[in-house]
């Protein structure tokens, strides 16, 4: 077929640049023979107009903390956004365009937060790009808010979002749209590539709604671009975007799938497949660009690109001017700022933390971390988060605050209303902006609704915080849809997610330490909905030693018979089950075992003192199911778990009910010995 491109004149140093940036993605995934050339042969001209006319950054120094960001939440674009950063100077070569989706490459198949310079976030799992987004714009807000002074604009930068149409037919986005309405993120402006082609074909098979309409129901400002191709119009809308000051903008851009291939444009199978080695070569010719030339860069557009750079270089500079007024004019609040910036908490930050004592049982962990968590506040103004609408019953209200609102953004209570997914991926937000230690929480059968964004926190290695309450078939009366069996264990199952489920009180405490030590991972804190003896630390191992994951809390006199293993609320079934068991004369070792991650990561040496391998008799006490415990029990041990769902009564009836006692677990303890 003939394409609908007008006659372009490659003398046009940007016409030029947008064609160069299109045939480095189609030569990048043809080289790779995989990838996705259509929507940035589509979307080129509308990145380019962003990079080269509006966004500020700076390619030498991507860590500058005011620079815009710039989200490509249709990460199979990824190849759009390594030319850019190729071309205005980011730390990358020709030759890593080359190694495209390649073992080892800085260009792989989807971007990837810290792996590339200049990659603002992790993205591919559609929507999340969008999300995350918003908790950048979110941040950005607070830091201006908190920051800024008459004069002292210090704080000052946007965060631009390109999505296409599976974005926007992922839920998530519709989650994040409608918090950044409610907030009025003025600062947030997103890219709509409207190609209106989905990997199945014509997104009137399933994609029929009102977009435009959408996003103003959801209160944000909607501009529309007709032609993809005219630079001019697509700098007019990110030029009235920005002078939006109460809302966030969606400009509506009408693009071609993979514009200018004579063949392609406009299928469906442009999207995740190579054009094929023919189809390159006339495309590169309706571009005006030598057809079988790879990896072309005209030293023109070389040249014009560099201005991009120098400019950032300008920028970064000024803002380096400013800085230094600013720390003359506001000495305190500069030494807080750039603490912040630099990862650095206030000294003493954990001077003040609650000291639990057994006469303060029973408490759910639930309520420890609550207060816990208000210490830490007190010392760390970093800290910044909330609940998807269960904040009374997660204890995430930091009290000395207020409500992180539209018109109130100094507020370090953020309402996320029922918006879990979200809500993961704008803690994601935060984390990657830089400048908080951002938490969130929910009930922990519930991770379901957030799991792709904790799995990319995970990913992207970035410290949040997921308080995950309610742990257990303990949360009785709302039965099995609220009880969470197999949560445990699925988050165990994620890489670099660090897992922490304390016992009581005190190893409250040190979860928190942890979590808000954290540099390259994230935390999910799991606590309990009921009361729970405060241990006796007296006679009792130190609550430190959650720190190494498991600890002997509790030893038999000489060499144990049993090893009792637990976690979190069940740990105190397996100190009772300890007394029970020394009166019919059997030595048992009770192990309380917060976080399997910690303790892998000790050397051999420690873990063998926890678990001598001479001493095989052993049972494990969870309330979730058994799977990976066998890993600490072996064969000859014994499990105590859930391995099915729950049931609606009293907690107290269905744990009985499910065999957590104390009883039955010296019954499991005596079969196990053969006694």
């Amino acid at each position: 077929m003939k394409t609908d491109m007008p006659a372009e004149n490659i003398s046009d140093i940007e016409t030029l640049a947008v064609n160069t940036l299109r045939t480095l993605s189609i030569d990048a995934i043809e080289k790779a023979n995989s990838g996705h050339p259509g929507a940035p042969m589509g979307m080129a001209p509308a990145a380019y107009a962003l990079w080269t006319r509006f966004l500020k950054h700076n390619p030498k120094n991507h860590h500058w903390i005011d620079r815009d960001r710039f989200v490509l939440s249709a990460g199979h674009a990824s190849m759009m956004l390594y030319g850019l950063l190729y071309l205005t100077g980011y730390p990358l070569t020709i030759e890593d365009l080359k190694q495209f989706r390649q073992w080892g490459s800085l260009t792989p198949g989807h971007p990837e937060y810290k792996h590339t310079p200049g990659v603002e976030t992790t993205t591919g799992p559609l929507g999340q790009g969008i999300a995350t987004a918003v908790g950048m714009a979110m941040a950005e807000r607070q830091m201006a808010a908190l920051f800024n002074r008459t004069g002292h604009d210090i704080i000052d930068h946007y965060t631009y979002v390109m999505c296409g149409d599976g974005d926007l037919m992922e839920g998530i986005s519709s989650e994040a749209a409608s918090l950044a309405g409610h907030l009025g993120l003025s600062k947030l402006i997103c890219l709509y590539d409207d190609n209106g082609i989905s990997i199945e074909g014509s997104t009137d098979i399933t994609f029929t709604e009102n977009v435009a309409r959408r996003f103003e129901a959801q209160n944000w400002h909607v501009l529309a671009v007709s032609d993809g191709n005219d630079l001019n119009a697509i700098s007019d809308a990110i030029a009235a975007a920005k002078a939006e000051t109460g809302k966030p903008s969606l400009i509506v851009i009408r693009t071609h799938i993979a514009y200018g291939s004579p063949n392609k444009q406009g299928k469906a199978d442009a999207h995740g497949a190579p054009l094929g080695e023919e189809e390159v070569r006339l495309t590169k010719a309706s571009y005006g660009c030598p057809p079988d030339e790879r990896f072309c860069v005209p030293g023109a557009v070389s040249e014009h690109f560099q201005s991009v750079a120098k400019n950032g270089e300008k920028n970064e500079k000024s803002w380096n001017d400013r800085m230094d007024a600013y720390k003359k004019a506001h000495p305190e609040l500069a030494e807080t700022l750039l603490a912040r910036i630099e990862k650095k908490p206030p000294k003493g930050w954990d001077a003040e933390l609650p000291d639990f004592k057994p006469e303060d049982s029973p408490m759910a962990t639930r309520k420890a971390s609550g207060i816990v968590l208000n210490a830490l506040a007190k010392k760390r103004p970093d800290m910044i988060g909330g609940s998807a609408d269960l904040a009374p019953s997660n204890n995430t209200i930091i009290k000395e605050s207020f409500d992180f609102q539209k018109d109130r953004p100094e507020g370090r209570n953020i309402r996320f209303g029922v918006r879990e997914h979200a809500m993961g991926a704008i803690v994601n937000g935060f984390c990657v902006h830089g400048g908080f230690t951002p938490f969130c929480g929910t009930f922990l059968v519930f991770a379901d609704y957030m799991r792709p964004a904790v799995r990319l926190s995970a990913l992207m290695g970035v410290p949040a915080i997921y308080v995950f309450t309610h742990d257990s078939l303990a949360v009785g009366e709302d039965g099995p849809t609220h009880q969470p069996v197999e949560h445990l264990a699925s988050l165990r199952a994620i890489p670099n997610l660090l897992v922490i489920r304390p016992a009581d009180a005190t190893e409250t405490t040190e979860a928190w330490k942890i979590a808000v030590s954290s540099e390259n991972r994230p935390t999910a804190l799991l606590f309990s909905r009921q009361g729970l003896p405060v241990l006796d630390r007296g006679s009792l191992a130190p609550a430190g030693g959650v720190q190494k994951g498991a600890y002997v809390l509790s030893d038999a006199k000489g060499k144990p018979d049993i090893i009792l293993l637990a976690s979190g609320a069940e740990v105190h079934i397996a100190l009772e089950a300890q007394k029970t068991l020394a009166d019919r004369g059997i030595a048992a070792r009770v192990v309380s075992m917060p976080s399997w991650e910690l303790f892998e990561e000790m050397d051999d040496a420690y873990k063998k003192s926890v678990l001598p391998p001479d001493v095989p008799a052993r049972l494990s006490i969870e309330a979730g199911i058994t799977m990976g415990w066998e890993r600490y029990v072996g064969i000859t041990g014994g499990m105590i778990g859930v391995n099915r769902f729950g049931a609606s009564a009293p907690g107290g009836t269905v744990m009985k009910k499910y065999g957590f006692t104390a009883e039955n677990a010296v019954e499991k303890a005596i079969a196990i010995l053969g006694r």
